[in-house]
C-alpha cells in the first residue's frame, strides 16, 4: 500500500505522540511530507518532540491534549479548525495500562485504564469527526493490542491467554467494537476507520520489555493512516494481516 504523494500535505493529529510508538508514528507521517500534529498531555515533552521532529526537518506541531478532559479535547479541535479548517488523519494512541490478576486489580485503576483507552478515543474521534469529514480521504487509526483479541484470550494454547490485566485487556476489546461501531456508521463516506496493534514493542507501558522498538511498531499504524481510498475499513490488522477478533 505504498500511496506516493496521496497525502502528502495533509494534517495528522496522533495523540500520546511525545514517546514511544506514537512519537514514532509521528516521525513516519511526517517523513511523508504529513503535518504531524503533535499531541501531548505534557506541554513541554510535547514541544520538546516536535523540536526534534522539526530538526529532522518534519512539519511538527506540539498541541497541548489530555484525553480524559473534554475541554481539553474542544480546544484542541477548535485550534486545528482554526489553523486548518480540516484534518485528515486521526490516530488515537494514547494510552495506558494494569497487570494483575482480574480477581484482584482495583477497580478505580481500571476506570483509570478505561477514561485513556476507551472513552478518551471515543470523545476525541467525536470531536474530530467534522473535521475528518472536510478531508477528501479521512482516516482513523486506532492502536488496539494483540490482547484485546477475545479470540487469543479464550484460546488456553494461545500466550495471549497468559496475560493477565483486566483493565488493559478489556479496554483493547472494548476499542476494537468501538472501531467497527464508528466503521459501520462511516461506512458510506470516505473515511476509513481501523484498528491495528503494534506488536510487543519496548516503550515505557511494559517497562521497556518488549522485544521489537517502537519504531517497528509504528509502521502499521501508519500503513493504516494513509491506506488508499480502496483499503479496508472497520478491520483490526497487525504486520502480518488480519488479526481474529
Amino acid at each position: 500500500m505504498d500511496n506516493g504523494n496521496l497525502f502528502q500535505g495533509a494534517v495528522a493529529l496522533i495523540t500520546g505522540a511525545n514517546k514511544g510508538i506514537g512519537f514514532e508514528i509521528a516521525r513516519g507521517l511526517g517523513a511523508r511530507k504529513i503535518v504531524v500534529l503533535v499531541g501531548a498531555r505534557d506541554e513541554g515533552r510535547g514541544k520538546a518532540a516536535a523540536d526534534k521532529l522539526k530538526g529532522e526537518g518534519i512539519d511538527a506541531r506540539a498541541v497541548p491534549l489530555d484525553v480524559t478532559n473534554p475541554d481539553s479535547i474542544a480546544r484542541t479541535a477548535q485550534w486545528i479548525k482554526d489553523q486548518f479548517g480540516r484534518l485528515d488523519i486521526l490516530v488515537n494512541n494514547a494510552g495506558i495500562a494494569d497487570w494483575g490478576k482480574p480477581s484482584d486489580v482495583d477497580l478505580a485503576k481500571v476506570r483509570e485504564v478505561y477514561d485513556t483507552n476507551v472513552f478518551g478515543p471515543m470523545a476525541t474521534t467525536q470531536a474530530m469527526l467534522p473535521l475528518l469529514r472536510q478531508s477528501p480521504r479521512g482516516r482513523i487509526v486506532n492502536v488496539s493490542s494483540h490482547l484485546g483479541s477475545m479470540a487469543a484470550a479464550s484460546d488456553p494454547e494461545s500466550p495471549i491467554s497468559q496475560f493477565l490485566a483486566l483493565g488493559y485487556n478489556t479496554s483493547k476489546s472494548a476499542l476494537n467494537s468501538m472501531t467497527v461501531q464508528f466503521a459501520n456508521e462511516l461506512r458510506r463516506t470516505p473515511i476509513k476507520v481501523n484498528a491495528i496493534c503494534p506488536g510487543y514493542c519496548a516503550t515505557d507501558i511494559n517497562g521497556n520489555s518488549g522485544p521489537r522498538s517502537a519504531a517497528q511498531g509504528a509502521v502499521v499504524a501508519i500503513k493504516y493512516a494513509t491506506i488508499p481510498d480502496d483499503g479496508p475499513s472497520g478491520g483490526y490488522f497487525d504486520d502480518n494481516g488480519a488479526i481474529p477478533w
